[in-house]
């Protein structure tokens, strides 16, 4: 069996998180052929991958959402769409009606779309940002509407018009654009869908829009309308929904998924490969930890703020962030300087390293991040008995107080977003209290063992895969699964 991973701004170019979860489910699967579909920002990020490829991902087919910065088009061709191709379009742009997915893939493949930008230069489109512009933008720069909308849809459209790699199952990890994809390559080659959504992809952009300095105001909403239309898409072509956890379940089905298609499968580690993550460092101070990328959806300043009140109380506590640092060098740099400006001494950005060989010193881990799905890091700490401090977002709560189990809390949750002084306060009872330590630290260790192994994880997929996928053999041109790697624009 074959199947078709399709993965936006992750793996193999982000290491961490989403990405951890796609390689271990891979090298878990040694039997089944994996083929990745890649979506990533930027064309510099070609061939950059984080991970050794495993040898039964048998082709990376990368895309790459500034590809349209290459599209030339003369002005002023009239396509004469019918009224149900002109609803379609105005529906995905304005946000206000349901897309006819179906409709609209087999128009923007078709022969006369053969050049995205010609059409984004014609009469028709005009029409319809004229018309967009009258019923809700009439306030707003005509030639600001006009751009707006075609860097949001040019992208989208030369995906749609692309190459999608043949298998037996197709299987996307997030809404949005890798959504898209899903739903269109089950439209043309006719074989199942599968959708694991980690966090709500449409939250979260909605979330980065509405702090975002690229954006102005006035098309906030027309943005984060857009994201969500994306969203619908694969939400209705799926064959199966897996979340990871009960709230998202309930989102899915508020933003218009098929509560029948739905089940949840949480993420899984085996606490045996921690057996051996023991304390090297004497018990002289307390080291704190994350684990996280250095990206602003995880709010980074938030936790060097908090850090910031924890080291004037206890001077001798330790810091470490521990995670990549290059995908946002601006965000970065903000970071270093803010620690300096707030005279932050026991702090250090470690990069990526091998976190066992952190994880056995530290005493308390930390989470401060705007939006998640169900945390890796979380059951990886949990896996030590280490206490978390986290932010309430995604599954967390649900992993550090429990649902309906017995285990205990395994640390303090607090609201999202700029409430690092109540974080603070969590923090400093944590190092002040060893036993407390212990107890909540040992809770998450019997959580973690008992209710998220990594077996149930993948014997969850395992089935879905044997159900949906079929076994049809495929044969692989080349003698090693490198030469077939692909590499597309």
């Amino acid at each position: 069996m074959r199947v078709c991973l399709i993965a936006e701004g992750s793996y193999p170019y982000v290491a961490g998180g989403v990405s951890s979860w796609i390689h271990t489910l891979m090298t878990s699967m040694p039997d089944t052929e994996f083929v990745i579909f890649a979506i990533a920002a930027q064309r510099k990020q070609q061939g950059k991958f984080k991970y050794t490829l495993p040898p039964n991902l048998v082709r990376v087919h990368e895309v790459f959402l500034d590809a349209h910065l290459e599209e030339q088009a003369k002005w002023g061709k009239r396509y004469n769409l019918s009224p149900s191709q002109k609803k379609d379009l105005y529906a995905l742009v304005s946000g206000d009606e349901n897309v006819n997915w179906e409709n609209l893939f087999q128009l923007i493949r078709s022969k006369q779309f053969q050049n995205v930008g010609e059409f984004l230069s014609s009469k028709d489109y005009y029409d319809i940002i004229q018309y967009l512009a009258k019923t809700k933008y009439s306030q707003v720069p005509y030639t600001e509407l006009f751009w707006t909308v075609s860097s949001m849809i040019l992208p989208l459209f030369l995906i749609i018009r692309g190459e999608i790699p043949e298998a037996d199952l197709y299987h996307a990890v997030s809404t949005g654009y890798a959504g898209v994809v899903g739903a269109l390559a089950k439209v043309v080659h006719k074989k199942p869908l599968l959708l694991t959504e980690h966090g709500i992809y449409s939250r979260e952009r909605e979330e980065e829009i509405i702090k975002a300095n690229w954006v102005k105001g006035y098309f906030k909403d027309l943005w984060i309308n857009y994201f969500y239309t994306l969203s619908s898409s694969i939400y209705s072509l799926s064959d199966e929904v897996i979340t990871l956890f009960g709230r998202n379940k309930e989102i899915e089905i508020e933003l218009g998924c098929d509560e029948q298609k739905i089940r949840i499968i949480p993420n899984g580690i085996e606490v045996s490969d921690y057996a051996n993550v023991v304390r090297t460092l004497p018990e002289d101070r307390i080291r704190i930890g994350a684990i996280v990328r250095v990206v602003p959806i995880k709010d980074i300043k938030m936790m060097i703020q908090m850090f910031a009140l924890v080291e004037q109380k206890l001077p001798t506590a330790e810091l470490f962030i521990m995670g990549p640092a290059e995908e946002d060098s601006e965000y970065y740099d903000e970071c270093i300087q803010l620690a300096e400006a707030l005279g932050i001494r026991n702090i250090r950005f470690t990069g990526m390293v091998q976190i066992k060989d952190y994880l056995g010193n530290l005493d308390i881990l930390l989470l401060s991040s705007i939006s998640e799905g169900q945390p890796l890091a979380i059951l990886e700490g949990f896996a030590c008995a280490k206490p978390f401090v986290c932010t309430n977002v995604g599954g967390c709560r649900e992993l550090i107080e429990g649902r309906d189990d017995l285990y205990g809390p395994a640390g303090f949750v607090v609201p999202v977003m700029q409430h690092y002084e109540e974080m603070a306060s969590y923090v400093l009872k944590l190092c002040e209290d060893h036993q407390l330590r212990k107890v909540m630290g040992q809770n998450g260790f019997n959580r973690v063992s008992h209710l998220y192994k990594r077996s149930a994880f993948i014997d969850g997929y395992k089935e879905l895969y044997a159900k949906l996928g079929g076994a049809e053999k495929w044969q692989v041109s080349g003698s090693n699964y490198a030469s077939s790697i692909v590499k597309k624009g």
